[in-house]
């Protein structure tokens, strides 16, 4: 595995994030596990959370709407504490989708109180690297730098469980 993260220009919390990871698989298979429903549920979330996708149409413009669901007590509590449900729907689109090269995931954020929904982007290419499948994400800024942080913490809890599939 490869793991590097670094924040493009001044390292300020609303700096891009990119993140990359480099797994023993082929490129077909970590491209499933971002357009397929079975994939995407597989590990779609930070730990202690899961997914439940309700539409995943794989193309350009494609719809994806998920519930993500606090499952782990931890959770339960962190999200209780917060003040947040412990289920919201998501959604959004594929705003880019070259199957096995890149995707763009557009999703709609409208869960924070007292502010208007807004768009969050997710780069992602992949590449083969010898035998290996490299994947590199592009977590753009939120608009307030608390949710930025949350967001990047978040994707770094869900790729532990590509890690562990992997066996990293």
């Amino acid at each position: 595995m490869s793991d590097t993260d670094s924040n493009a220009g001044t390292g300020a919390p609303q700096a891009i994030m990119v993140i990359e990871r480099t797994y023993p698989a082929g490129v077909e298979e970590l491209w499933a596990l971002w357009t397929t429903k079975a994939g995407f549920e597989s590990w779609w979330g930070p730990e202690g959370f899961r997914v439940e996708v309700h539409t995943l149409d794989g193309r350009p413009g494609g719809v994806l709407e998920y519930d993500m669901i606090a499952e782990a007590p931890e959770a339960i509590a962190a999200m209780k504490t917060m003040g947040q449900p412990l289920s919201h729907g998501t959604r959004g689109t594929f705003a880019e989708f070259r199957p096995h090269e890149r995707l763009r995931l557009v999703h709609v954020i409208d869960f924070i109180p007292g502010t208007e929904p807004y768009d969050s982007v997710i780069e992602v290419g992949f590449s083969t690297v010898g035998d290996r499948a490299r994947m590199v994400v592009t977590l753009h800024p939120h608009i307030d730098p608390h949710w930025t942080r949350m967001s990047i913490e978040g994707f770094k809890s869900q790729l532990t469980k590509l890690d562990t599939r992997f066996g990293m």
